[in-house]
């Protein structure tokens, strides 16, 4: 394999896997794009983007093998609603943060991912839950004014509403390498309320 070889396989960007109906399930790395081809389990693909990956040669002839992978595909014998526990994306700081522009939403201001925490608007403390409804990006200084109060009792209004993200648009947050098909595919499933930023 030459140094081209590995360059290219190395800024080869994830692809896209979606279920038979085209709805999104996750981000797979090109090697196993290239098994479920080879598996004849690719139903249909989408996007403009398509990747050549070659192989060996095969014995007795002088042809190198060869698969084009697209960049987005679906998958054969996966149903809409096989996968019951993504109606709910997991919650994470580097998700959430996406989220929210990087902003805290008490102060407005922009701060880098390592100077925000996550706030529950409703303190756990007061009987608020850790999820995605309950928690908005804060910096370090408004968090420890707020405490364990709710926005209203510290006289620090939201500056947006939380809300859960769709799968699509957890997909989207969690890959800072989309293509642009990729993104315009996404975009097309997300939540008529979505406000991520440079996303929606």
């Amino acid at each position: 394999m030459t140094d081209a070889d590995t360059a290219h396989l190395s800024s080869t960007p994830l692809i896209l896997r979606l279920d038979v109906a085209g709805a999104p399930i996750r981000w797979i790395p090109w090697q196993d794009a290239v098994c479920l081809y080879s598996r004849n389990l690719v139903a249909w693909t989408a996007g403009d983007n398509a990747f050549t990956f070659r192989g060996g040669f095969a014995r007795g002839r002088a042809e190198r093998s060869s698969i084009t992978v697209h960049s987005i595909i679906a998958i054969k014998h996966s149903k809409r609603g096989q996968h019951p526990k993504r109606h709910v994306p997991p919650l994470s700081n580097h998700e959430l943060f996406r989220r929210d522009g990087y902003l805290c939403l008490y102060c407005g201001g922009h701060f880098p991912e390592h100077q925000l925490t996550r706030d529950h608007v409703v303190p756990l403390s007061r009987g608020g839950i850790d999820r995605w409804s309950n928690v908005v990006s804060a910096c370090r200084q408004c968090n420890t004014r707020k405490g364990g109060r709710t926005p209203e009792q510290a006289a620090m209004p939201l500056l947006a509403v939380p809300y859960v993200p769709n799968w699509a648009e957890f997909l989207a947050l969690s890959n800072r390498r989309i293509l642009a098909d990729q993104m315009d595919f996404l975009k097309s499933q997300f939540n008529a309320q979505s406000r991520i930023p440079g996303l929606a």
